[in-house]
């Protein structure tokens, strides 16, 4: 598995700055939110509880409850920009709780999510055992886990073009498909399926493609990026090395989807953990004899 790390306080600060811009450069976002709301079909009851990871500013989480009217809705987001700006979307008829908390430490019980969502969220966190085994420990058995990342192609242009400048790493790492895959089974989620989209965006010029990362706060924020300004040399070598990238007269950009769907385990699964497995029961469900 890739050894990239993320510098969390930076991922935070920079959705917390695109909380009042994020709507404004989100078409990538909501299209691959239309899809994955499709896998919700999955599930075949009434869920009670669900959960939206990565909430961002409640566009998700209103559709969720549309989709869900009669169970609770809480929209989970590390930025509490994000959070205030989204009671826009949670409306007194249709309501949803909004909680300011990290994907690997989700302030919830144990098996009380019948419906865990994330819509490209889970990019922004580096350590998949943790965030996985907290998204089995909230999941009901049999509940449902839908959920959205970039793949390690997306921007593929655009790091291209910055290695023509210097070597220093400006664009966020993302992990591929089979790294996603074996954290899910090795957490213990049962039945993982996972398919990958491609998408091309095209822009006027290579400025409009940053202005809208940095509108939806989608920056870098590998703790071995370069502190302090990039030269203006080194920038302007990377305009010029994108614009040799122009197809039809446009500024071409890969962003590559990972989706994905799995299930909570019944009771006592066990689950890899350090190289052993263990299984969890709750005590009511012990059984025992004495003499």
């Amino acid at each position: 598995m890739s050894d990239f790390q993320l510098d969390r306080r930076l991922v935070r600060r920079h959705f917390g700055d695109a909380a009042t811009t994020y709507e404004q450069h989100d078409a990538l976002q909501r299209e691959v939110q239309t899809h994955l709301l499709e896998r919700l079909g999955f599930h075949p009851g009434t869920p009670q509880r669900v959960l939206d990871v990565g909430a961002g500013t409640g566009l998700g989480s209103a559709l969720l409850k549309q989709r869900y009217p009669k169970a609770e809705v809480i929209a989970l987001d590390l930025a509490l920009p994000m959070l205030r700006a989204a009671k826009q979307h949670s409306s007194w008829l249709k309501p949803f709780s909004r909680v300011c908390a990290e994907a690997s430490a989700l302030p919830l019980p144990d098996h009380s999510i019948d419906v865990l969502y994330s819509n490209l969220c889970f990019q922004w966190i580096d350590d998949l055992p943790t965030l996985f085994g907290e998204c089995m420990r909230v999941l009901k058995p049999g509940g449902l886990m839908v959920f959205s990342s970039f793949g390690p192609d997306t921007l593929m242009e655009l790091r291209a073009a910055w290695a023509e400048a210097d070597q220093q790493p400006h664009v966020s790492r993302f992990l591929d498909m089979h790294d996603v895959g074996d954290a899910m089974l090795a957490s213990g989620l049962r039945d993982p399926v996972l398919d990958v989209f491609r998408y091309t965006l095209t822009y006027s010029e290579p400025r409009k493609l940053l202005e809208e990362l940095q509108g939806l706060g989608a920056t870098n924020a590998d703790r071995t990026r370069e502190r302090g300004l990039t030269g203006k040399s080194r920038y302007h070598r990377m305009l010029a090395a994108y614009e040799g990238m122009r197809v039809d007269g446009h500024i071409p950009a890969t962003w590559e989807v990972v989706s994905a769907h799995a299930w909570g385990p019944p009771m006592g699964q066990p689950r890899r953990v350090d190289g052993g497995e263990i299984a969890s029961f709750s005590v009511d469900k012990l059984r025992g004899s004495r003499r």
